[in-house]
């Protein structure tokens, strides 16, 4: 299963990333900051991923889910920003260091989608529940 999940969100997110770059690309060539081009193409790529996301890779359509999907893509928006502040240090380019960016922030995106999100536990992945051996 996992494996045809992967296939999956690599396609999905295949979509996604160029919709996302696409994005990002535009508005950094009409001459905005590369942090305004994030923000602003992550706004936007939040509620197309949530939708592709949840319907075509983890066959979970709930709409109340949008608040964590909301909290982890802040989370990768922040890696954004910061991976492509070093990537421009190595290649001199926001746009090449805005796909190198891309692609690592991916990777994180599966993990957080799969596990905090869409996961079939509705549970934070980190609570476990506390249990009082002996007690009345």
């Amino acid at each position: 299963m996992l494996s045809t999940q992967i296939k999956r969100f690599l396609l999905v997110g295949t979509v996604n990333t160029l919709f996302y770059y696409i994005i990002y690309s535009s508005i950094l060539y009409l001459g905005a900051d590369y942090k305004l081009s994030v923000l602003l193409a992550t706004i936007l790529g939040i509620f197309f991923s949530f939708k592709m996301l949840g319907r075509f890779v983890f066959f979970n359509t709930k709409s109340v889910l949008i608040y964590r999907f909301i909290l982890v893509y802040f989370f990768i928006f922040l890696l954004n920003i910061v991976l492509i502040y070093f990537f421009n240090m190595l290649f001199l380019n926001y746009y090449i260091s805005g796909f190198f960016a891309a692609l690592c922030c991916a990777i994180f995106s599966f993990i957080l989608n799969k596990y905090f999100i869409f996961s079939s536990n509705m549970s934070p992945w980190w609570y476990k529940p506390i249990v009082y051996y002996g007690l009345s």
